[in-house]
């Protein structure tokens, strides 16, 4: 029993030296840049070993994608009630974008600081790195879980399949202007997203009338070009399912 309670202690205490570093190493890139801020910085700000440091992040991309992680996680949990009532393909995906720039907020210059690094293709912290595709991955699949929770009906199978993966890079277009909104309360994101959700659900809903089907059967294959022969999506996870409800049917 005493085992177990030293044990819990542990964990709970290297929780949060782990969490300690990250905030402290989160403040210094903020004050002093990316490029400028060593591991060995962060551990004595941190008040901890150049070690221990290293023990809990490899290197400060790891701190990074830590970063991400923890934002990702704050954004599923602001998403979960919007999900569960509303089964409108808009208002789903209205609710996820708003939720993301909303738990995003108080990140907003440090994400600026991160732009130079995080743009540029070599870099692992490049969204589409390989070193990103765990994350990548999760947030896709709240993508596919906005879209399979819907009462939308996408009888395309292609489509249905690449949909997450297109409302994901979607997101992250968004994003990348939220970046660069200075106007107050990042007012013109939120206007971009009411407006552009509008746009893309009402292409979703028309895709494969039989008017679109050319010009939606040239996209796709335009997206498999592009891909080449191995496709860079991992696949997804299925979505939660929800009794009751029918979800996206081919």
């Amino acid at each position: 029993m005493s085992g177990t309670i030293e044990g819990t202690a542990k964990t709970r205490k290297g929780e949060q030296t782990r969490a300690h570093i990250l905030e402290t190493a989160l403040r210094l890139f903020r004050e002093r840049g990316y490029e400028e801020t060593t591991m060995r910085a962060i551990a004595e700000a941190a008040g901890v070993a150049v070690g221990n440091a290293y023990y809990y992040f490899r290197s400060k991309e790891h701190l990074i994608q830590a970063f991400y992680e923890h934002t990702h996680e704050e954004h599923e949990a602001a998403c979960r009630e919007i999900l569960a009532k509303q089964t409108d393909l808009r208002a789903r995906l209205l609710g996820v974008l708003r939720a993301k720039i909303d738990t995003a907020m108080p990140y907003h210059r440090f994400s600026g600081v991160l732009f130079k690094t995080a743009a540029d293709p070599r870099s692992p912290l490049n969204p589409f790195s390989v070193e990103s595709q765990p994350l990548r991955q999760r947030s896709t699949a709240l993508f596919a879980e906005v879209v399979e929770g819907s009462r939308t009906r996408v009888g395309n199978a292609k489509l249905r399949e690449e949909l997450p993966h297109l409302l994901w890079t979607y997101h992250m277009g968004i994003l990348l202007f939220w970046i660069h909104d200075d106007s107050p309360g990042s007012a013109r994101t939120y206007r971009l997203i009411e407006h552009t959700v509008k746009l893309v659900t009402n292409l979703i809903r028309v895709a494969d009338l039989p008017p679109f089907r050319p010009l939606l059967r040239t996209t796709l294959e335009l997206l498999a070009d592009l891909r080449g022969p191995s496709p860079p999506y991992p696949p997804l996870p299925p979505p939660p399912s929800r009794p009751g409800e029918g979800g996206i049917r081919g």
